[in-house]
């Protein structure tokens, strides 16, 4: 797959792979590898945005690099960072051997083989590859600004030794699952796709390409449940890598279907909170499944 592809070349490749694209995702990824700007991801957690990048590492055949930010994260666990302990051992070593030239021992001790690349650097010096930038929301603006700064280029300057730009630059997809709205900066530089959950019939075949092996009313009946369950007030809606697990979860029981009794019994693959757990109760499960037919 490559940005000489069209759109629906990227998106039988991506299929390909298990995972199903609509129209816009399909026409976001394409322009991605033809124009070599990053896909800014954003969405309720588990409606596929990380499942993207792996994808599309799977249908390059390119290594998949992810970044996991966090609260605090700062250059130096994004980029690099300088092995201290080898360097002491190294610094040592010298003094033993007798080397007391100060310039020489500086350029030794910055030497690349004690310099430790973390996500950002190591997808700048790995042709090709997917660098999974996951959850930006979670990281404070300033590293968003280094992170801006950074992709717009693909280089980096180590002062010690240099700048360092990708001969190729990254397949970059962004995520995020809005605890916070990131700044346009950021987003203008990217393609932006917003994942909502799917409806019943995308849902459905997504749990089927994934789980070939599943019974296929059970793999409906669970779908059914799922799309029942994000209508109530939920803290955390279920999202499809929750259906899958679900749908996994009963096969691994030997259910061939799912009744009410089931469905409660098993609530804990699909619901993480007590409060959703305790809402969802409230559900008549068997109403659900009479009344979508399944």
């Amino acid at each position: 797959m490559t940005g000489e592809d069209g759109p629906e070349q990227v998106r039988a490749r991506l299929e390909a792979t298990g995972y199903l694209v609509d129209d816009g995702l399909a026409v976001a990824c394409f322009l991605a590898l033809r124009l070599h700007r990053p896909v800014f991801c954003e969405g309720d957690a588990g409606t596929g945005k990380t499942a993207l990048a792996s994808a599309l590492a799977e249908a390059l055949d390119a290594p998949l690099i992810r970044l996991q930010c966090h609260e605090g994260i700062d250059a130096a666990q994004a980029l690099y960072d300088w092995d201290f302990p080898r360097q002491l051992l190294h610094l040592r070593a010298a003094e033993a051997a007798g080397v007391t030239d100060p310039g020489r021992l500086e350029g030794e001790l910055y030497d690349r083989r004690f310099l430790i690349a973390r996500p950002l650097l190591r997808a700048l010096e790995t042709r090709p590859c997917v660098l999974l930038v996951d959850e930006i929301d979670r990281a404070d603006d300033e590293f968003e600004a280094f992170l801006l700064e950074l992709l717009s280029e693909f280089s980096v300057t180590i002062p010690e030794l240099g700048t360092i730009r990708a001969e190729r630059p990254p397949v970059v997809v962004l995520t995020s699952n809005r605890t916070r709205e990131v700044h346009d900066a950021l987003k203008r530089r990217c393609l932006y796709h917003w994942f909502d959950h799917p409806e019943f019939a995308r849902e459905l075949a997504i749990v089927r390409r994934r789980l070939p092996g599943v019974a296929e009313r059970l793999a409906e009946q669970v779908t059914a449940l799922v799309q029942e369950l994000r209508a109530l007030d939920l803290v955390k809606p279920p999202g499809v890598a929750e259906t899958i697990d679900w749908a996994e979860a009963l096969d691994a029981l030997g259910a061939r279907e799912v009744d009410a009794a089931l469905a409660l019994a098993t609530l804990g693959s699909v619901l993480k909170y007590r409060e959703d757990a305790e809402r969802a109760r409230t559900l008549d499960f068997a109403a659900v499944l009479a009344g979508r037919g399944v």
